[in-house]
């Protein structure tokens, strides 16, 4: 069996870019995908012609995508829009480096969500949530929480400190959708979408795109900015008849933690190295669920955990420093990935990290994956 530990350290993210985030009714996918990746290439500075890999997520169609592009690649794969997608998506492009299928990849991701009024849930999906009497993701997340609260006293003064943080970071980003301040008791009086959740608990859909350029780590010395390494990742699916419906009776704390360990250990490092997490925030609980398998803290204690702003800038642990799915804008992911490679070079402003050296990213959904980013 192949050693993925050979891997460490192999792969870097050369470029990153994305576009605003909003609505766009006036340009489809491919117009925003090709803004991304415009922004990335000249983030680095590669010539687009040297890009012989092609990932696209969320993108109806790869060959009209290279086609938009101008390229040719001789490695291509097409991803759903699912959000679990990005970890999986950046992972088997790593792959695809290492082992010669190409040599430079584009992961391109757009969403045009917002102006095309698509739902998460309901009518557009039937059957994904119906056996439980859900119609929304949302819906199998509120559920879950109401079983945190029952069985470890978790409270949704303590679920607010999620949405504070993030907001509180978002307001730090000019780019951000939301920048409006929230307290803990702007949170507590919001209105309930699907009770314990409320307003604030939700993330943000949005038009927007977003695009990476990955290589070699020998390759990457030659662009403009330093590179980005993959210093490790992990991977557990979990495919129980209650977890395909994002809806885990253990909060994916058995997949969360496998993934975690496995990533730690090809990257060397530990829960307590990491200076700043990215987390998949579709709903604010999934950050709590996603700290106790990590290991941040033990299972039922990440209430407590958060408490008193652990989780903003100059706490504990940074989460979400571009504001996150919740106040940022909802890239599935994707963006979050980008802001690692961001706080890793340095290049965030109001909202920098100081010294950061180790980023991680961690997806709790169905396909849970973790990736240990370092800086080169």
């Amino acid at each position: 069996m192949y050693d993925l530990n050979e891997l460490k350290d192999k792969i870097a993210v050369i470029g990153v870019g994305n576009t605003k985030y909003g609505n766009f009714p006036e340009i489809d996918d491919y117009g925003l995908a090709a803004h991304a990746f415009r922004n990335a290439v000249n983030d680095c500075g590669i010539d687009k012609n040297k890009v012989d890999g092609l990932l696209v997520s969320r993108i109806p169609y790869y060959a009209r995508m290279g086609e938009v592009l101008g390229i040719n690649p001789r490695w291509t794969i097409t991803l759903p829009g699912h959000g679990r997608m990005s970890g999986m998506g950046i992972i088997e492009a790593a792959a695809a480096i290492a082992s010669g299928q190409c040599d430079y990849a584009a992961l391109l991701y757009a969403n045009i969500g917002r102006s095309r009024r698509v739902n998460y849930g309901g009518d557009e999906s039937p059957g994904t949530w119906d056996p439980w009497g859900f119609t929304s993701p949302g819906a199998a997340h509120a559920m879950a929480f109401r079983r945190h609260m029952e069985m470890y006293g978790t409270t949704t003064r303590q679920l607010a400190e999620v949405s504070v943080s993030i907001r509180y970071h978002a307001c730090l980003n000019p780019d951000a959708v939301m920048r409006n301040p929230i307290t803990i008791e702007d949170h507590e009086s919001a209105r309930f979408i699907t009770a314990p959740l409320r307003l604030l608990d939700y993330c943000l859909i949005n038009d927007g795109a977003v695009c990476l350029i990955l290589t070699s780590k020998e390759r990457a010395k030659d662009f403009a900015k330093p590179p980005v390494l993959i210093s490790g990742w992990g991977a557990q699916d979990t495919y129980s008849p209650s977890s395909i419906a994002n809806f885990d009776m253990d909060f994916w704390y058995p997949a969360i933690s496998a993934a975690g360990k496995q990533a730690y250990e090809m990257a060397g490092v530990t829960h307590k190295d990491v200076d700043a997490l990215m987390c998949y925030d579709n709903f604010s609980p999934t950050v709590l669920f996603s700290l106790e398998g990590l290991g941040f803290c033990g299972q039922g204690e990440s209430g407590a955990f958060v408490e008193d702003g652990a989780l903003s800038l100059g706490g504990r642990l940074p989460v979400n420093t571009d504001g996150g799915h919740l106040s940022n804008s909802y890239m599935q992911g994707w963006a979050l990935n980008v802001e690692a490679v961001r706080q890793l070079r340095g290049e965030c402003g109001a909202r920098q990290i100081p010294d950061c050296e180790v980023v991680q990213y961690v997806q709790s959904t169905p396909c849970t994956r973790s990736i240990i980013y370092t800086r080169g």
